[in-house]
C-alpha cells in the first residue's frame, strides 16, 4: 500500500503517545489493574512506530511495522544484559523509560499489540484519505 506520511501528524502522534504512556505510569489506577504496566509497553512500541514512520515517511506500513518491532524487540532483549554500567543508566528515570530493566516475554507481546494497532490505524487513515 502506498504511503505518504505527513511529518507534522507524526510529531503529534509521538507527543500524544508519549503523554499517554507517561500518564499510564503516573496514574495506573485509571486503567484496569489486570493490565498492569502493559498499556505503557503498548504505547512505548507505538511511539517507536510513529518515530520510524517519521524517519521513513514513504516506507510501507509493513516495513515501518517490521522496523518498529525489530527496535522494540532488540531493546527488550538488551535487558538480558545486566552489567553494572547499563544498570546504572536503567536506574535513572529516563534510562528506565527508554531501556527498561528486566526482560519479559509479555513485553514482546505488548510491543506486538502496539505496533499492530498502529498498522491498523494507518490502514484506516489511508482508506479514509483515499475516499476524499
Amino acid at each position: 500500500m502506498s504511503v505518504a506520511r505527513r511529518r507534522p501528524y507524526l510529531v503529534g502522534a509521538v507527543i500524544i503517545t508519549v503523554a499517554a504512556g507517561l500518564a499510564s505510569r503516573k496514574w495506573p489506577w485509571l486503567l484496569p489493574a489486570a493490565l498492569g504496566k502493559f498499556p505503557g509497553d503498548v504505547l512505548w512500541a507505538q511511539m517507536v512506530y510513529w518515530t520510524v514512520g517519521f524517519l521513513a515517511p514513504t516506507a510501507s506500513i509493513c516495513r515501518v511495522g517490521a522496523w518498529a518491532l525489530a527496535i522494540a524487540y532488540a531493546d527488550e532483549c538488551s535487558q538480558i544484559y545486566q552489567a553494572t554500567w547499563i544498570n546504572q543508566i536503567r536506574a535513572t528515570t529516563w534510562g528506565h523509560l527508554i531501556f527498561g530493566s528486566t526482560f519479559s516475554w509479555w513485553d514482546l507481546l505488548a510491543y506486538s499489540i502496539g505496533v499492530g494497532l498502529c498498522c491498523i490505524i494507518e490502514v484506516i487513515v489511508l482508506k479514509l484519505a483515499s475516499k476524499r
